[in-house]
């Protein structure tokens, strides 16, 4: 029940950016964040010294609102969940807000990454926080304290054991801690007006209650609730569900910030309705201080990106759990790298995806089918195919990438599959599309000489001819700055 915490995100920013756009009284955000369930963490920072907000936000699998009532029977039936107790994270996303404002970066964690926390085994990090809870409260319980007060201060506890796994994986360290049930989704989603989603196939799988056409549709708040859940039936399973995770946020996101659907004053009832009762938020977080610093903040300027990981369908130490494998260090190289480059530029960087460039190719050389076999590694690499045949445009010294500037990010990303070649702006070259020139110099994939094959560009590993397992392609990172949602799985 995934991105039903994602919306504690929307309900968070909702609370606050939302007034941005909207031109509501400041009084009326203190009436949003007076209602909100606050809680103390030790494990939370105070801001690093670049200045960035770094939030951990997420969504507990509970059957209890947030300030610990029970879902009543209605609401349970509605969102199609059971009355089991249970607190496992299956939302976890970690964000970042720059210093100027003018940014965000929302990572998400896989509930099923298997890693290394405090005080317990290597587990799935979704069940970090359950797990701490329900020892700590029974050891405090077994201690003589009443069972009222065990179970608050477990949770306590289960809320820092996650928040120091994250850290520890991420190697950010948490300012502020956002948290919401499985209501909240459903019930801040009908609040903003429901949510626009694409998928790219239809789909029915029962457990989840998904049962969608293909193409663009608005869904309700519990439809919501079903897409953003169901992992089943899904291509990548979880990492597909992550997606769709994102997809829906990206899409609120749009409409918070772009403040097109919270000018209404009801709106604005149901959503504090909505976030004072299914949100919780750690104490000390200066709301009109974090809206301040999202007044830059334009909707196009929020990206939504997934940590790298080994194997999406792994397997635990001892062989009884299916895990999603990931390597610490090569997450927070990649969280640093991604998180630390603050500039305006870099989320329009993020947000590329391949699919956004044709790559023509053109031979130089006297090598018969070089130019075809590059254009191959690109198209399995995700970029559109264009021209392929021999250069007749003059004859290059060195191989290059051709783009209509230097730094276009489609160039610098086809530069990069082919080995490192340089980029040359070229006005000639359309926009969206790039030119590539191999001259006698190239060694890089395509080229048969070993600096990279088809197979190991394409993302396979074994033969030449494509057998062996397939590894996890690359996260595609998308914006909330656009009306029309990206189509997912």
């Amino acid at each position: 029940m995934p991105a039903q915490r994602v919306v504690r995100v929307i309900a968070t920013v909702a609370a606050v950016a939302v007034v941005l756009g909207t031109g509501v009284a400041w009084s009326r955000v203190r009436s949003f964040e007076d209602g909100i369930f606050h809680v103390s963490s030790s494990a939370l920072g105070q801001g690093g010294s670049d200045g960035a907000v770094d939030i951990l936000l997420v969504g507990v699998d509970s059957r209890t609102d947030a300030h610990g009532n029970p879902l009543t029977p209605e609401e349970l039936a509605e969102l199609r969940v059971g009355d089991d107790d249970a607190t496992n994270t299956d939302t976890i996303i970690l964000v970042r807000i720059p210093n100027n404002g003018r940014s965000a970066t929302a990572i998400s964690i896989p509930r099923d990454s298997y890693v290394a926390a405090p005080g317990l085994d290597k587990t799935k990090i979704n069940g970090v926080y359950g797990a701490t809870k329900l020892e700590t409260a029974d050891a405090l319980f077994e201690s003589g304290m009443d069972a009222t007060q065990a179970q608050a201060r477990g949770t306590e506890a289960g809320r820092e054991a996650l928040i120091k796994t994250v850290a520890d994986l991420t190697g950010v360290t948490v300012d502020h801690y956002a948290e919401v049930g499985l209501l909240g989704f459903s019930l801040i989603t009908d609040a903003l007006g429901g949510v626009s989603v694409c998928l790219r196939e239809p789909v029915y799988e029962e457990l989840s209650g998904a049962d969608f056409p293909a193409g663009w549709q608005k869904l309700s708040g519990p439809q919501a609730l079903s897409f953003v859940r169901q992992r089943h039936d899904l291509p990548h399973g979880d990492l597909d569900r992550v997606r769709r995770q994102q997809a829906v946020m990206a899409s609120l996101a749009h409409q918070v910030i772009s403040g097109k659907t919270l000018s209404s004053p009801a709106t604005l009832s149901r959503l504090q309705a909505a976030v004072q009762r299914s949100v919780v938020l750690s104490s000390g977080w200066d709301v009109m201080d974090f809206i301040t610093k999202l007044q830059d903040l334009a909707a196009g300027k929020v990206a939504f990106a997934t940590i790298p990981v080994l194997e999406e369908s792994g397997w635990s130490d001892d062989g009884m759990h299916s895990v999603v494998r990931v390597d610490p260090d090569q997450v927070a190289e990649w969280v640093g790298g991604l998180l630390h480059d603050t500039d305006e530029g870099k989320t329009e960087q993020l947000a590329y995806e391949r699919e956004h460039t044709t790559a023509s190719v053109f031979n130089d050389t006297d090598i018969n089918g070089l130019a075809a076999a590059v254009s191959g590694v690109l198209n399995a690499k995700g970029f559109g195919t264009g021209t392929v045949g021999n250069n007749e445009a003059g004859h290059v010294p060195a191989s290059q990438v051709q783009a209509t500037t230097a730094d276009d990010p489609g160039a610098q990303a086809v530069a990069r599959d082919l080995g490192g070649l340089p980029v040359v702006s070229n006005d000639s070259v359309p926009t969206g599309a790039v030119r590539v020139v191999l001259a006698d110099d190239y060694t890089g994939p395509g080229s048969g000489l070993g600096a990279g094959d088809r197979a190991e560009v394409a993302g396979i590993s074994g033969a030449e001819d494509g057998e062996g397992p397939e590894l996890p392609a690359p996260s595609p990172i998308l914006t909330a700055g656009s009306n029309d949602p990206q189509c997912v799985n």
